[in-house]
């Protein structure tokens, strides 16, 4: 296999550059080939950043606002709070609801409806990240059955699931995972990975041609001695992600290796108050409310994007603006990056 490109890369704090401006918890990101950037926003919908740097605040239109004046804790547990998001084929927006427990699809203009809000008869539970494959099969990850995800958060529980929607609707693929978060699959869309992110690990399934889910492992570390949140692929096939509260960049190579590509965190007492509590099951809101680093405060996730896909961009749960360096390899395009727009 050719050289990794990351050999050698840190991320240099000083070469950030930043877009956009006033955003409400960007946490999922979209790119497209234009230089448009879509970001969910805590104003219950998406922020359209256009190229020229412009942008445009688009709410929902069954949705309410959410109050940022809320105590920092409170905001993210209660209300509409866009989380997760994913082109569908013919341009609308995917958006896995953290706050009302739902699939939604909204069009550009901000016209919502409902997906799927329920799996069986029960709620569905705490929708986190969704993701459309290109066989059109859209795949949603649920952190928790619990309402409340600081709670779920707080110590290892197992009640996160992996669901898939095709033509013969929703389903459980996967389940027993420890807060399951962002999902992304290989180049050849053989193995779907997932971020789990009290179990501070990565597990991987391979995927069937009737969209089964099998032979489950653990993809590198064992631990990575944190909270994963966001995942992605580079075109080498390094998966980069994010350690959330302790806001440091990863990738995992082909070979399995972590390597730190960039730390915000640098060791602070914070940081390692949370990760302690947690492993004494005794993390409280305090914890969390005290992480942050200067760059993105709760680093959430990462999006590679500009027109050769070496631009990454930076998401975050307590953010204002979006952080972005070039990369030395250029992302894997996400299935609508080639796609023409069906309308």
């Amino acid at each position: 296999m050719a050289k990794n490109p990351l050999d050698g890369f840190q991320i240099d704090p000083a070469t950030l550059r930043y877009v956009g401006e006033g955003l409400q918890r960007p946490e999922c990101i979209l790119a497209e080939p234009d230089g448009s950037l879509w970001t969910a926003d805590a104003r219950g919908g998406v922020v359209h950043i256009r190229p020229d740097g412009s942008q445009k605040v688009i709410t929902q239109s069954q949705q309410t606002s959410f109050s940022v004046a809320a105590d920092v804790v409170d905001r993210y547990v209660h209300g509409t709070l866009p989380n997760g998001l994913a082109f569908a084929r013919n341009g609308d927006i995917l958006i896995s609801n953290f706050g009302t427990d739902r699939l939604e699809v909204m069009t550009r203009e901000g016209e919502t409806r409902v997906l799927y809000d329920s799996i069986d008869g029960k709620p569905i539970g705490k929708v986190n990240f969704v993701l459309r494959d290109s066989q059109d099969r859209i795949w949603l990850t649920v952190s928790t059955l619990m309402p409340n995800w600081m709670e779920a958060a707080s110590r290892l529980r197992h009640d996160g699931y992996i669901a898939v929607v095709d033509e013969r609707g929703i389903r459980i693929a996967a389940d027993g995972f420890a807060f399951t978060n962002e999902i992304r699959m290989d180049a050849s869309e053989e193995w779907l990975y997932v971020a789990e992110t009290t179990a501070m690990k990565v597990t991987r399934l391979r995927v069937g041609k009737d969209g089964t889910l099998s032979d489950r492992e653990t993809y590198g570390p064992e631990s990575h001695g944190a909270f994963i949140d966001g995942i992605t692929f580079d075109s080498y096939g390094n998966l980069w992600g994010t350690h959330v509260m302790t806001d440091r960049i990863f990738a995992i190579t082909p070979n399995g290796d972590l390597r730190i590509l960039l730390d915000d965190d640098r060791g602070s007492d914070a940081g390692k108050a949370i990760i302690a509590a947690f492993h004494r099951g005794e993390v409280t809101p305090a914890h969390f409310a005290a992480c942050g680093g200067t760059i993105a405060p709760w680093m959430a996730s990462l999006t590679f994007g500009g027109a050769d896909l070496k631009n990454v961009y930076i998401g975050s749960l307590q953010g204002t603006r979006l952080p972005w360096f070039r990369s030395p390899v250029a992302g894997l395009p996400m299935v609508h990056w080639n796609e023409p727009r069906a309308e």
